[in-house]
């Protein structure tokens, strides 16, 4: 159905092909998930199948890509749609009409479907996604992960033959993520759909996978075989195979049902060790305490204009200030033993009630994983942290300032905010302009927020544009932005989607070392490993409301949604890491 042969696609101005040498085929009815680190090229291979590489990206394709026998050099976009349906990375670039139920009717109508068959398949997509309650609900009212579900929605409806989905749970809860599986399960085995999925959340998807086809390297040869054979030399893998290999299995397990098999000796070893310590509770710890009462000092005197930073972070939403505007509504006060204090907050969206009585604090050196299904009010109590919603009712108060009356040029220097969507904070021409801008408008000594993005992802040159960086390369260099200023509060939504694993390793240290210095940071995730290695506590939302809040391991232990991989294997045992368990048996 797919074939790849030898196959290396090359962008304008770059020294090197993006993929070089992809030679190999997906059968008709089998689904096939591409892994590899970030930026080797994965969304490149999606790309060639749908014809939006060369068509739309540009640059040069050798090789040959056929799709149901068509060849995507000679056949554009729009002249495969009847064959491939395709999800990008974001899902906001997929729409074209304004509510749910149309979104799903349009492609339907563009392939000039018939009206009932088109009212039957809708009907049908909207209770396979759960999407039957949000049928006239206005897309740019609905969530991230409620977004992606539609989109998913979308490219089901016409029953393409083949469908290629890159990150396609990345911004799902978890439930919500075994419903997307489910359905493509289903269209596999039951319709003989041919699925081409890439995805960074292995522990989520890996199990589904006929084949997995493994991209190792820039440049490097693709390496076709089953999930057994790949992940066993694979750089990057879900923890339950990382266990597996630390605790010596052979074959490695691929599920928690595998593990769990096989965790009997692991456990009585485990039993004879001391309970894994948790992370450093608040308050810290006296000489962690020092440096919070200087990263809490009273924030520096603000310039007298509204930077490119500020503007960047608060475009569209009228919260730059000229000199005709109302003064902030700030009061100097000592430094505070909470960074934000949330109280009894409401929050509506039109006819939506997103937040009802919320309470939350966040100390300095806290980290909080905001968790719950899509829709549950995540990023609307992130948007009232950082003065991008107000309160219908209740209080929020961050650094000694309410965040919706506070000028944005006095706000950036107590709470930065990392959206869902990075490309809100890019405007440069390249990532060396980005950052020099990013030092600028902070303050920072020259070279800061290069390092920055130095550590999170390497490799990245100077003079590449955001736009042809992956979704993972732009969160990267989107939250170096924001941390150049190093704002005492953080706040990140969704801040591993399109990460691998690696790159998850170097932004849990580096926001750890933020944590150590005294800052807090509020992150909204469905990544349950991520809640597992980084969170101190974890607040569940539910309808808008806290349903639990407590400590890391005593939240997510007892949930069967938001448990990590090791901790479903090792349970009851309070172990929720791979590395956790490493240190145990050393």
């Amino acid at each position: 159905m797919i074939r790849f042969e030898d196959v290396s696609v090359t962008y304008a101005g770059a020294a090197e092909p993006a993929v070089r040498g992809v030679d190999f085929e997906v059968p008709e009815g089998e689904l096939v998930l591409l892994v590899g680190p970030s930026g080797v090229g994965k969304s490149t291979v999606l790309g060639a199948v749908s014809g939006l590489v060369p068509h739309f990206t540009g640059g040069t394709l050798r090789g040959r890509v056929t799709v149901a026998g068509r060849d995507t050099r000679t056949h554009k976009p729009r002249e495969l749609a009847d064959v491939v349906g395709t999800v990008g990375q974001d899902p906001l670039s997929h729409f074209v009409t304004d509510t749910v139920e149309d979104e799903l009717a349009y492609g339907m109508e563009s392939l000039g479907l018939a009206p009932a068959v088109m009212r039957r398949r809708v009907e049908e997509t909207l209770d396979l996604l759960s999407l039957a309650d949000l049928r006239d609900r206005p897309i740019a009212t609905l969530s991230g992960g409620q977004q992606q579900r539609v989109a998913i929605g979308s490219v089901l409806t016409p029953h393409p033959r083949v469908l290629v989905l890159d990150e396609p749970t990345s911004a799902l809860d978890p439930g919500a993520a075994e419903e997307v599986l489910a359905v493509l399960q289903r269209l596999v085995h039951d319709l003989g759909t041919t699925v081409l999925m890439a995805e960074h959340r292995l522990e989520r998807v890996v199990q589904h996978a006929d084949r997995i086809a493994l991209l190792p390297a820039p440049g490097a040869p693709l390496t076709l075989g089953t999930p057994a054979e790949i992940m066993a030399v694979s750089p990057v893998c879900p923890p339950v195979v990382e266990l597996g290999r630390l605790a010596g299995w052979s074959p490695l397990p691929l599920t928690v049902r595998d593990a769990r098999r096989r965790a009997g000796t692991l456990r009585e070893r485990l039993t004879a060790t001391p309970s894994p310590e948790p992370t450093p509770p608040f308050p810290l710890p006296q000489s962690q305490s020092q440096s919070q009462s200087q990263s809490q000092s009273p924030a520096p005197k603000p310039p007298a204009t509204p930077t490119p930073l500020l503007s960047r972070l608060f475009r569209g939403r009228g919260r730059e200030r000229g000199g005709g505007g109302s003064a902030p509504t700030t009061t100097p006060s000592p430094p505070p033993s909470e960074v934000a204090v949330v109280e009894s907050l409401a929050v509506r969206r039109g006819r939506v009630e997103a937040l009802r009585r919320v309470d939350l604090t966040a100390g300095p050196g806290e980290t909080i994983a905001l968790m719950g299904r899509n829709g549950a009010g995540k990023s609307t109590l992130l948007g009232a942290l950082v003065g991008l919603v107000e309160p219908a009712a209740g209080s929020v108060r961050v650094g000694g300032a309410t965040p919706h009356r506070t000028a944005p040029r006095d706000l950036v220097r107590r709470v930065g905010l990392v959206p869902q969507e990075p490309r809100d904070l890019l405007y440069a021409d390249t990532v060396a302009a980005e950052c020099a801008a990013a030092d600028e408008d902070a303050g920072a000594a020259a070279g800061t927020c290069r390092a920055l993005v130095s550590e999170l992802l390497p490799d990245i040159a100077d003079d590449t544009h955001p736009r042809d960086l992956s979704e993972g390369q732009r969160l990267a260099l989107a939250l170096a932005i924001v941390l150049t200023a190093r704002p005492p509060l953080l706040l990140l939504d969704e801040p591993t989607r399109g990460l691998d694993y690696a790159a998850k390793a170097r932004l849990v240290s580096l926001l750890r070392g933020l944590a150590a210095g005294g800052h807090a940071i509020v992150l909204a995730t469905h990544d349950v490993e991520l809640a597992a290695e980084l969170a101190d506590r974890v607040v569940i939302l539910a309808d808008g409301e806290v349903v639990a809040d407590g400590p890391t391991a005593e939240v997510v232990v007892a949930s069967p949604s938001f448990a990590p991989q090791v901790a479903k294997i090792l349970a009851p045992e309070p172990w929720l890491t791979v590395a956790q368990v490493g240190r145990a048996l050393a």
